[in-house]
């Protein structure tokens, strides 16, 4: 059974990082549910998730999302201490904190373009992130972690992006940065087309003229000689016409 899951997060993972330029360290978003669940489940998320999606993880989370633990009080003390060891990822709710849900789907807006996971076991929130393509999503079930399966969203975004009737701004950047780091292009941009200057003349007009070849001569020649016969018998005749006039 944990063969089969880790197979099927294999193949999960290569899709994110094929069609959407997922790259290590992942960086994981988590909520309190999902601590909670870890919690409840005796989870390590911190050793264990990294072996999980095969590569080097961020855990971190938001100051809404900790904010609201705390304002749960006692019942959610321990996620909240779970919370507490992640990195906290800077959100646009400062001065206004809103609720954790609200806040993770600000973080996954245009595109998400930092390329987080989701980890939560709120499935309001779930059922949203998968209207979201390219956002990947955790959630526990049965003591285990479990990587989601593509949505129907991130399939169809990546048939239309097949097509090539749609190119994401992030992707475009990170294919650039890609270039960058193998050397393709130089570190301050793309090379510069190079303009088309004014060519010389056609090649192929400059060639010389090829010579008549024998075959072309040998009609001429003929004419020649059949015209020289028509001239000697025309004189022949008019030789023979004088004689008999002179008789």
């Amino acid at each position: 059974m944990k063969i089969t899951r880790q197979k099927h997060a294999k193949k999960n993972m290569g899709f994110y990082k094929h069609n959407f330029q997922f790259r290590e360290p992942f960086q994981v978003l988590l909520d309190g549910t999902f601590c909670q669940a870890a919690l409840r489940n005796k989870i390590q998320i911190r050793e264990q998730l990294p072996g999980y999606l095969d590569g080097a993880t961020h855990l971190c989370t938001t100051r809404c999302v900790l904010k609201e633990l705390e304002s749960l009080g006692k019942a959610l003390y321990g996620a909240k201490l779970i919370a507490q060891r992640f990195q906290v990822r800077n959100c646009s709710h400062l001065k206004n904190p809103v609720s954790g849900s609200t806040c993770l789907l600000s973080m996954i807006e245009e595109g998400n373009p930092h390329h987080f996971f989701i980890a939560t076991q709120d499935q309001d929130l779930a059922n949203k992130v998968k209207k979201k393509p390219g956002v990947p999503l955790l959630f526990i079930i049965q003591n285990t972690m479990v990587l989601d399966k593509p949505s129907p969203k991130s399939l169809a975004f990546v048939q239309m992006l097949q097509t090539n009737q749609l190119v994401p701004e992030h992707q475009k950047q990170s294919i650039v940065q890609l270039k960058e780091k193998e050397g393709l292009i130089s570190q301050e941009g793309e090379k510069r087309r190079k303009r088309k200057r004014a060519g010389g003349p056609n090649p192929l007009s400059c060639l010389k003229k090829k010579k008549k070849t024998q075959q072309s001569q040998e009609p001429s020649a003929e004419k020649k000689k059949r015209k020289r016969k028509r001239n000697r018998v025309k004189r022949e005749v008019m030789q023979s016409v004088q004689k008999k006039e002179e008789e």
